[in-house]
């Protein structure tokens, strides 16, 4: 697959331009992937899973002692629960995109969804994997974008330039402005800069990618987004936590690496869980 093969649309699935931001910053943002009907049933499908109470392992709300995020903490791995979030994971559309980014076939490791409510913290600067750890090579995300998202709620933030470097040894974060422990300062000379989406658009990144977000600073606008892990099928382990797909929905198994974890580990007692 090429950069400009055709999508359903009829415009190039992923134009050149994107390909090459991608190998030389490390991300690209294709517009409008998803229609904006699509976008409204996932986020009716996560307000009614969120009605309807915890689902162990995926969705544990509790007492939130001021914190938004103890109402509404991000739902981990919902494709095992929820057929829908299963569909979107392994959408075809993403599967182009990957293709080309990867240059190889895909394996699926890993769905969230974030809510981020209005007043919710950010979480710090870091690199998705670090937590995937991904061997030989990397993860990609797709980021799908739920809601207009922009700097007041809390939208992402990414350092060009980072994709081409190794994992960093993190410090701590801030726990008053991010709900996850581990911080990456953007290296000298660098610096984040922010990402603005309209429902339906999907940021792809590199899982080397220093990337991040602020908190949601606004009093009436949630921040919701859909975010897949993907791996390319030469990769030979990665984290016991990941379940890895095929694009067709057949778990295949990788060997375990080490030091992995869910994306992000949370503060305590008032992080999400």
């Amino acid at each position: 697959m090429t950069a400009m093969d055709i999508g359903a649309s009829g415009a190039p699935i992923l134009p050149e331009a994107g390909l090459r931001r991608f190998r030389e910053d490390g991300f690209t943002v294709v517009r409008g992937l998803f229609g904006y009907d699509e976008i409204e049933r996932l986020r009716d499908r996560f307000e009614a899973l969120h009605a309807a109470g915890p689902v162990p392992g995926h969705f544990e709300p509790r007492p939130s002692g001021g914190d938004p995020l103890g109402v509404y903490p991000r739902v981990m791995q919902p494709h095992e629960i929820d057929e829908l979030s299963l569909r979107v994971l392994l959408d075809p559309r993403l599967r182009g995109v990957l293709e080309v980014l990867l240059g190889e076939e895909v394996l699926a490791a890993q769905s969230m969804f974030y809510f981020k409510p209005p007043g919710a913290r950010g979480q710090a600067l870091h690199q998705d994997n670090f937590y995937l750890r991904v061997e030989p090579g990397t993860c990609v995300a797709a980021w799908i974008a739920c809601d207009v998202i922009d700097r007041d709620n809390g939208g992402l933030e990414v350092v060009p330039g980072t994709h081409e470097m190794d994992l960093f040894c993190p410090e701590t974060a801030d726990s008053d402005v991010s709900f996850a422990r581990e911080y990456v300062p953007p290296p000298p000379g660098l610096a984040a800069v922010p990402v603005d989406m309209e429902p339906g658009d999907v940021l792809f990144f590199n899982g080397s990618l220093v990337h991040g977000s602020q908190p949601n600073g606004t009093d009436d606008r949630f921040r919701r987004s859909f975010i897949g892990h993907y791996v390319g099928r030469s990769a030979e382990r990665i984290g016991h936590y990941y379940r890895t797909l095929s694009m067709s929905g057949d778990r295949v198994a990788l060997a375990e690496s080490e030091g992995a974890g869910p994306c992000g580990t949370e503060f305590e007692p008032h992080g999400p869980h």
